[in-house]
């Protein structure tokens, strides 16, 4: 009689990722309803991990970190925690056969996050790797359920929407960063030297990201096609807003698309769902 339990692990996750990401939660709610609650249940899964090291700063986040990683592995094997997050999180990663791979690269992204560094181009593709692409694969089998060829086809497209996705937080966060958690993601960047040649350089990486992902977007099943291709839209909006501005005002405040215009985004986007344009 666990079902009771498992409906209150899933609104946990949901909950969360409401309150945490209006984006993402446009993008699932375009989503066919039967994959809502796996994908929620990934974000909560991600947000809890990220809010340790991004937020609990007066808490010693190393240990906390090492236990969740330690829950997370007993809650995948046990097939159940006490913890509503990793309840719903074991259940979508025993459900759909997640590699645990996935996770455990995920996690040690996460370690990469506990102490101030600067980047180099090896740190940077390891932390892209860990933070993002995996995430995206995690999604990528619940949306394709089994299907392992298709899975393979659809990897690398999958792989680089997320590595497009996290460059655009950097870059949106990139002072906030720097100035508040010590943190340089951007391979032979200076802070104290950020220029407009640097945006130009980190922005033509990113534009390669969006058009190797779209390939990808456009031959996911119908069921997931039009919430990807939100939260791509979405995305690519922010990064065009982050394009028209100058250097010096990415350092200065952080970009945002009001909730109005995410709203148009998605009525465009169920629009062109409903009539086959995707």
């Amino acid at each position: 009689m666990k079902e009771i339990f498992d409906t209150v692990s899933y609104r946990s996750s949901e909950i969360t990722t409401k309150l945490y990401s209006t984006s993402f939660s446009f993008g699932i709610k375009a989503l066919d309803k039967e994959l809502h609650k796996p994908i929620y249940a990934i974000y909560g899964f991600v947000r809890l991990a990220d809010e340790i090291v991004d937020t609990f700063h007066d808490f010693d986040k190393e240990t906390l970190l090492l236990k969740f990683k330690h829950d997370t592995h007993e809650a995948i094997k046990d097939r159940i925690s006490l913890n509503p997050i990793l309840n719903s999180f074991q259940d979508v990663v025993n459900s759909y056969n997640i590699d645990l791979d996935l996770v455990d690269t995920f996690l040690n992204s996460m370690e990469m996050d506990l102490n101030p560094t600067t980047y180099d181009e090896s740190k940077y593709e390891k932390y892209i790797l860990g933070s993002a692409q995996v995430v995206g694969l995690m999604c990528l089998k619940v949306f394709l359920n089994g299907n392992e060829i298709h899975y393979n086809e659809l990897k690398p497209h999958a792989m680089s929407l997320g590595s497009a996705f996290q460059k655009i937080n950097f870059l949106r966060d990139i002072n906030a960063d720097y100035s508040n958690l010590g943190r340089t993601y951007f391979p032979n960047v200076d802070m104290n030297t950020f220029s407009l040649d640097d945006k130009v350089h980190i922005e033509r990486d990113i534009q390669k990201d969006f058009e190797h992902a779209l390939i990808g977007v456009k031959k996911l099943p119908k069921s997931s096609r039009a919430g990807v291709y939100l939260t791509y839209v979405y995305y690519y909006k922010l990064f065009e807003k982050i394009q028209s501005i100058s250097y010096s005002k990415i350092l200065s405040r952080r970009i945002r698309i009001h909730n109005f215009r995410k709203m148009y985004l998605v009525l465009g986007t169920l629009l062109k769902s409903k009539f086959g344009l995707i």
